[in-house]
């Protein structure tokens, strides 16, 4: 295993679509491997490939105990929202809020290509919601709520 470069947003390979897993072999176990040890040192709790600069559709995510390793993920139901804060391993020193659903499922496969089917809600959809959308090129900073003023006018 090995620790990978974290890229950061003002890389463009951030924002471009991240291609389908078609080979399931030792690389993809090495790139899951390698991707939560950097996930870990960087004391992150979800990480995309793209984010260490491999534009496959792969990610993981660490919470509340579950680890998830994502391939060709697809969100196939979501319910109800929340509201709260997010940051980001490649975007520094932002955090803000942003609306998310409450509950997902999520079809994907394993590291072996074994297919299944998940259903998380509260942080842990978050996090997946978060991850996903950086297989399409999407940062948190682009839904990001207007800030609310807490002075008086």
């Amino acid at each position: 295993m090995a620790i990978r470069n974290i890229i950061l947003s003002d890389n463009e390979l951030l924002r471009k679509i991240s291609k389908p897993v078609k080979v399931f072999d030792e690389n993809l176990s090495i790139l899951l491997d390698d991707m939560y040890e950097t996930m870990v040192k960087a004391n992150g709790c979800g990480i995309a490939a793209v984010q260490v600069g491999v534009l496959k559709r792969v990610v993981i995510i660490e919470t509340n105990g579950l680890k998830l390793e994502l391939v060709n993920p697809v969100i196939t139901n979501s319910k109800g929202k929340q509201v709260s804060a997010e940051g980001c391993l490649s975007v520094k020193d932002i955090r803000g809020d942003v609306e998310r659903p409450y509950e997902i499922t999520v079809k994907a496969y394993d590291r072996y290509g074994n297919e299944m089917t998940i259903t998380v809600c509260d942080f842990t959809a978050k996090a997946v919601c978060h991850e996903l959308d950086h297989l399409d090129g999407i940062l948190f900073t682009d839904k990001m709520l207007p800030a609310k003023s807490k002075g008086k006018k």
